[in-house]
């Protein structure tokens, strides 16, 4: 269909039509520029992915022989994590104990009776105690939630409350210390005391009663620190002493009729008279040796005379000779008429804390007294704190009645030492470790802390990960072979098409043909390690080329030519297992002992990579050499537009001015017929 001409819109001749395929023509310099300028700043791109690659090879190398490398991480394995677990920093030693968890360190948490929902608190000051730290605050009165609200905003991490619902259409309240330890023993006072007892919280329970050793010696009155003494017995600042033989009867101020809650507690320690290495049965006195009596014969009859008898050693020298090791120490006088023996104590040269059940010793009998007993020949004991209580029962005179927890230290024994703690976290037992206490066990629990051998083999996976994809990105650009592409069957479409366009790009570079073939020669290199002088391939901790074949030939395979390292992981987990210090050295080594690494295949990597990437490196030339292409092509490319311009501008001109005088010449021969029209009708 022809083109429509519009007079005063459209052109007569086409002319914009024109210009565009004149501009054209004259657009191809500029066009030609722009497509250099992309392709450059494509060269550009994989020059900096090519800087990538190396950076994060050199970033993995450097992990595995730098100071902050993995082996010299610690573990802590457990074999029991339900019992107790750990942690470990590098400055660890490796070692192997043994724990037994008695008790869990806990908190106080009280539990009031079921509330009605319309419960109201009253206005006052409540303040709560949790060990040495007191929480106080006034509150003006008003709804259980409200009380909840200003205690936890006011509680910080020492005291906390929430509801419960117990009983349905109900709810209690649950008031919790957040510190835990025997220590730190939740406590009331003004208006909390009264809310506590108000809602069933806790209730008056019975002192603790102490046993004053001073009192049993000299009688009542005698002042705790003056220094006092029975036979085999002396007290000095509150500490009674029983030499070896010395047995002391301590009444109690008044018989106690055990609780399930009450427990006796003393602590002590015990002290050698003499050597200690006497033996607790030594050996009996030696007979003296009496020549032979003699004998007589007579013809082929020999008579012998009997033997000469030794007495015995009498009673008295015999038992004097005996070593008695008798570590049990208290006995328990009950009501009943009938003495009960505690458990024995340990050997200790510092005091050591003892607790036990009262009801486990005396039944139903009441405890009237307490004698201690030193049975040992060549051993003192002191105690100390000697004391019957009930631990439920607060410094002020309550116990909760509904506790959900009370407070208690964490007590365990590690390696058959016992050790009270006030946290569940203790970092102070072995250096560099903290164990984290869980729950009880009757078993003892292993715990091992060993070199943490899977971030060595994370960081080496990553280094050998790194190092295959800056050896696909080298292949690819210097290849123009589509099949290293389809060998790497770990890229997504989208990689696979972007690696496509940069096939062959650098073919013409040897650089990085030279870093291969660096590269592919420090993975086959053999490196000095003292700890196992047998060992200095990756081939045999399980990193290679063909590793995973065993070196068995099946064949042909290209890909295995590209230089793509493998890991026999196996074999990786058993050099780690059995060879650790060997494989670290095989990664870096200061083989002339100045503290600086100067061996190893990642220290060797790191040292071939770094004139690539460095400033001033061999890719910072190249990149900086296509800006400076890149600015000229881009000076050129606005060079051509204003010509462009300008020629666009002058087209458009020249044809405006053609069109203009066609229409003059147009309108004149309009003119000119007109006029002869005019001069024919008037001949007519």
């Amino acid at each position: 269909m022809a083109d429509i001409y519009v007079p005063g819109i459209s052109s007569r001749f086409n002319t914009e039509k024109i210009i565009e395929d004149l501009m054209k023509v004259e657009r191809v310099p500029r066009d030609r520029a722009e497509k250099n300028l992309e392709g450059m700043r494509a060269e550009k791109t994989y020059w900096q992915d090519i800087n990538r690659r190396i950076g994060n090879l050199r970033d993995s190398v450097k992990l595995l022989y730098s100071f902050q490398n993995p082996f010299n991480d610690r573990v802590v394995v457990s074999h029991d994590e339900s019992v107790i677990t750990g942690t470990a920093t590098r400055e660890a030693v490796q070692q192997e104990r043994r724990f037994t968890v008695k008790q869990v360190a806990q908190a106080d948490r009280f539990l009031s009776a079921p509330l009605d929902n319309s419960f109201k608190v009253e206005s006052g000051t409540y303040t709560f105690s949790v060990g040495k730290d007191a929480i106080s605050f006034n509150f003006r009165g008003g709804t259980l939630g409200e009380f909840i609200e200003a205690l936890n905003r006011r509680g910080r991490d020492k005291v906390q409350a929430g509801v419960i619902t117990v009983q349905s259409g109900t709810k209690s309240l649950l008031i919790e210390s957040l510190v835990t330890g025997e220590a730190n023993r939740l406590q009331f006072s003004d208006s909390a005391e009264k809310l506590a007892l108000q809602i069933g919280m806790i209730e008056r329970g019975n002192a603790i009663q102490n046993i004053s050793f001073d009192n049993t010696l000299n009688g009542a009155g005698a002042e705790p620190d003056a220094g006092t003494s029975a036979a085999g017995f002396s007290v000095t600042g509150g500490v009674l002493k029983a030499e070896p033989g010395g047995k002391l009867e301590i009444p109690l101020d008044q018989a106690i009729r055990p609780l399930p809650s009450y427990e006796l507690s003393f602590e002590a320690l015990t002290g050698f008279i003499g050597s200690e290495a006497v033996s607790a049965d030594p050996e009996p006195l030696p007979k003296p040796v009496l020549p032979s009596t003699g004998s007589i014969t007579y013809g082929n009859v020999t008579i012998e005379n009997d033997p000469s008898l030794i007495p015995d050693v009498p009673g008295d020298l015999a038992s004097a000779s005996k070593i008695v090791n008798d570590l049990s120490i208290l006995s328990l006088v009950l009501s009943d008429g009938t003495t009960v023996r505690l458990p024995p104590v340990q050997d200790s040269g510092t005091f050591t804390q003892y607790k036990y059940a009262l009801t486990q010793f005396s039944g139903d009998a009441s405890v009237t007294s307490i004698v201690v007993d030193n049975l040992n020949t060549n051993r003192s004991i002191e105690i100390r704190n000697l004391k019957i209580a009930d631990p439920t029962v607060s410094p002020d005179g309550f116990r909760p009645k509904t506790p959900v927890s009370s407070a208690q230290d964490a007590l365990i024994t590690m390696d058959g030492i016992e050790i009270r703690r006030s946290s569940n976290d203790i970092g102070d037992l072995i250096p560099g470790v903290t164990v984290t206490v869980k729950d009880t066990s009757d078993k003892s629990v292993r715990i091992k802390i060993e070199p943490d051998r899977e971030s060595v083999k994370e960081a080496i996976i990553s280094m050998v990960g790194n190092y295959n994809r800056l050896m696909a990105e080298i292949n690819v650009v210097t290849r123009n072979d589509e099949g290293i592409i389809q060998e790497l069957t770990y890229l997504s479409q989208d990689e696979q098409k972007e690696l496509k366009e940069r096939l062959g790009k650098f073919s013409a570079d040897s650089s990085l043909n030279q870093l291969k073939t660096a590269m592919q020669g420090a993975a086959s290199s053999a490196y000095t390690t003292q700890a196992y002088r047998d060992l200095a391939l990756l081939a045999q901790i399980g990193i290679g080329t063909d590793v995973r074949r065993g070196g068995a030939s099946s064949g042909y395979d290209a890909s295995r030519l590209r230089g793509y390292l493998e890991i026999d992981e196996k074999t990786l987990d058993q050099m780690l297992e059995t060879k650790l210090p060997a494989v670290q050295q095989l990664f870096g080594y200061d083989s002339d002992g100045d503290l600086i690494v100067d061996s190893g295949f990642a220290f060797a990597v790191d040292r071939l990579t770094r004139p690539y990437v460095e400033i001033g490196g061999l890719i910072a030339l190249k990149t900086g050499s296509i800006d400076s292409r890149i600015d000229q092509e881009e000076r050129r490319i606005t060079s051509l537009d204003r010509q462009l311009a300008a020629k666009e501008s002058a087209l458009k001109k020249q044809y405006g001015e053609m069109e203009g005088a066609y229409s003059r010449m147009e309108q004149m021969s309009t003119s000119i017929d007109q006029f002869s029209q005019q001069a024919n009708n008037n001949r007519r």
